[in-house]
């Protein structure tokens, strides 16, 4: 895996652009059990990557997908969440950001690893909301040169099954047209 962002582009270190936040988890965002609702956790997570995108390409940016989620221990009413995100690697226009979600009792200080999540972004330009590039990753410590290597591999992966699950849209359209201009009776086009 090469390690070394393109030269012939601008980059930055994940450093860079990295951000950490918090909030305190409520009542309104938790189930009848006490525990953060799912949405409620990932809408933080969404706000936090897109805020670490931005801050990497210094454009808007749109969320084009949320890879993987992992609830791991729950998040209790009363707990402070702290996230951390990253911007991993960067395609042409297209970031993955890695978030990390730890809970933290705020009377005895103890964390734990709570939520870990993968989304990807794609930087857009204000005027035509058309996408436009983004500088590279370029990883300096061993953690963001292992966070960089892994996020090859997801998006290799990612490509590999949008190839093999992909319905082609127009010819999905040109079947159903075709199909609807046939004569119900006999089968025969109209």
């Amino acid at each position: 895996m090469d390690t070394v962002a393109p030269e012939s582009r601008p980059s930055r270190a994940p450093s860079e652009s990295a951000v950490e936040t918090r909030f305190l988890l409520m009542p309104s965002q938790a189930n009848p059990f006490g525990t953060a609702f799912g949405g409620a956790i990932l809408a933080q997570i969404d706000m936090a990557a897109s805020m670490a995108a931005q801050r990497h390409c210094q454009k808007p940016v749109v969320t084009a997908a949320i890879d993987s989620i992992q609830f791991e221990k729950p998040v209790y009413i009363g707990d402070q969440v702290l996230l951390r995100a990253s911007v991993n690697y960067a395609g042409r226009s297209s970031m993955e950001v890695g978030v990390q979600v730890i809970r933290e009792n705020p009377v005895d200080g103890r964390r734990c690893q709570a939520t870990t999540a993968y989304l990807t972004f794609v930087a857009i330009d204000e005027k035509t909301a058309r996408p436009v590039p983004v500088p590279a990753v370029r990883p300096q410590t061993p953690d963001e040169i292992r966070r960089y290597e892994n996020a090859q591999i997801r998006m290799q992966a990612r490509k590999e099954l949008r190839q093999k699950v992909k319905i082609k849209p127009q010819q999905e359209d040109k079947e159903a047209q075709q199909r609807s201009r046939k004569d119900p009776k006999n089968g025969e086009a109209r």
